[in-house]
């Protein structure tokens, strides 16, 4: 199965799946390939190839699906166990070996990987404020990727007050977010 095969599939999982589970709000069904597929591909245009990644709060596997169907090695974290398990079928359907499902939560893992390299690249879509990602993060030399929304300003001179970093602003090619770049400190 190629990368289109493979996304027409998640596609048809996503829909499927929507109808038990919250997994995207629904009036964005309509729209899977731009708001969320090609929302969460950009990422791949500024991500070094070969990067390892790990996905904050996953949810429905947005970005971190996305990025391991373009062959990126993606570990995500799920803390919900309904869609943990979305994630797993997601997984096996689409014959992601590198793809590595965590389901717990984001505070646990990072604790599990205490006193080993933790020089991660993060990734997060709709999982929580700047400050509360920077917060889990904290101690370690990070590079996040994050799909933010309009009000990301706020969230960075909010952030500011209570961390140092750099950081990046690239307006989305999809909609009117950004993705922000940040480097900690």
């Amino acid at each position: 199965m190629n990368s289109k095969e493979k996304f027409e599939r998640y596609e048809q999982l996503l829909r499927d799946w929507s109808q038990k589970i919250n997994l995207v709000a629904p009036s964005t069904l309509s729209d899977i390939k731009n708001r969320h597929i090609a929302d969460s591909a950009q990422l791949a245009d500024i991500i070094p190839n070969g990067t390892k990644i790990v996905d904050l709060g996953s949810g429905a596997g947005f970005p971190g699906v996305v990025l391991a169907v373009l062959g990126y090695d993606v570990t995500c974290i799920e803390s919900i166990g309904k869609k943990a398990d979305f994630l797993n079928v997601l997984k096996q359907e689409l014959n992601l070996e590198n793809l590595t499902v965590y389901h717990g939560r984001v505070e646990n893992f990072l604790g599990e990987k205490a006193g080993k390299k933790r020089d991660f690249v993060f990734t997060a879509r709709a999982f929580a404020p700047l400050t509360k990602i920077l917060d889990y993060v904290h101690g370690q030399k990070s590079r996040l990727f994050l799909l933010k929304g309009r009000e990301i300003e706020t969230e960075i001179l909010t952030a500011k007050k209570k961390h140092k970093f750099k950081y990046d602003l690239i307006p989305s090619k999809t909609g009117d977010g950004f993705i922000i770049i940040v480097q900690t400190l």
